[in-house]
């Protein structure tokens, strides 16, 4: 098989956790080349993500790594499953990859907690709410544009309602609730959607009141998907370049320390949903 061009996020940290297996123990790539039967120019590509390992290949290598911890390397192993095609595939070509990336990470997260400060969450946007948002990009997006990624959005949003439903935290700023993205009847529509949406048992909306002061991060939109063991979880942020994606510990630990904070400083989710309802009534 060919080497890709462009491997996704997901195929990217495969080849960091291979990389750190075989650094792990010391393992020189010509000696993990020889093991698994490969050459030693496979082992750089497998590791960049731009070409597969094998879930056979890599059992050997986390045999021979003396990999203990038996949570982590089966969840490695459903990385090297056999890819089949998603629903965000549809877009490939038309949106970035990054994109497409955030759809792949939420798909496969055990749990995701949002901090925002100047919007609502993706996941519980309206469609009126998420083009207003399209809508305002620089350089302008064309109405068709603007369109995809609307309904890319919206099919997003799957994770939270398909048969097994990805657990999601928004640590949501009240600034956030107050901003008029397509005018006051968009911002009305999108408020009371989040009260319903509040409501289901997978989703729990926490409101950051303006009394709380200064907080961690202010001003970043922080994505935390959860693996399914801690050394899988990815930190994405938003940038002007597109998302970027974190995973190292130093990160980790960074951004599990934002959300302690607002898990602490939050408000309950019934005094959320008061606030959310004084903002409606005020409109």
């Amino acid at each position: 098989m060919a080497a890709r061009t462009t491997p996704t996020q997901r195929q990217k940290r495969l080849g960091i956790e291979v990389r750190k297996l075989r650094t792990g123990v010391d393992m020189s790539a010509e000696y993990a080349a020889g093991l698994l039967g490969v050459d030693r120019g496979k082992i750089s590509h497998i590791e960049l993500g731009v070409r597969n390992i094998s879930p056979e290949r890599l059992q050997t290598l986390i045999t021979h790594c003396q990999c203990t911890d038996e949570a982590y390397a089966a969840a490695l192993m459903e990385f090297a499953a056999p890819s089949r095609r998603n629903w965000w595939d549809e877009y490939r070509g038309r949106l970035s990859p990054g994109l497409l990336d955030i759809s792949e990470l939420e798909w496969h997260a055990v749990r995701i907690q949002n901090v925002l400060s100047v919007h609502v969450p993706g996941l519980l946007q309206t469609e009126d709410y998420a083009r207003s948002t399209f809508s305002a990009v620089l350089p302008a997006l064309s109405r068709l544009e603007v369109e995809l990624r609307v309904a890319h959005r919206m099919e997003r949003q799957q994770v939270l309602n398909r048969e097994q439903p990805v657990g999601f935290v928004g640590y949501v700023h009240e600034a956030a609730l107050r901003m008029r993205f397509g005018g006051r009847e968009a911002t009305r529509e999108q408020l009371n959607a989040l009260i319903t949406a509040s409501e289901k048992d997978n989703i729990t909306l926490r409101i950051v009141p303006f009394e709380r002061g200064s907080f961690p991060g202010a001003g970043h939109t922080l994505l935390y998907a959860e693996g399914a063991v801690p050394q899988l979880d990815t930190a994405q942020l938003d940038s002007a370049h597109g998302p970027d994606f974190l995973h190292t510990e130093p990160h980790l630990a960074k951004y599990r320390a934002h959300l302690e904070w607002m898990d602490r400083e939050g408000l309950s989710t019934s005094a959320s949903r008061d606030v959310i309802h004084g903002i409606v009534r005020e409109l």
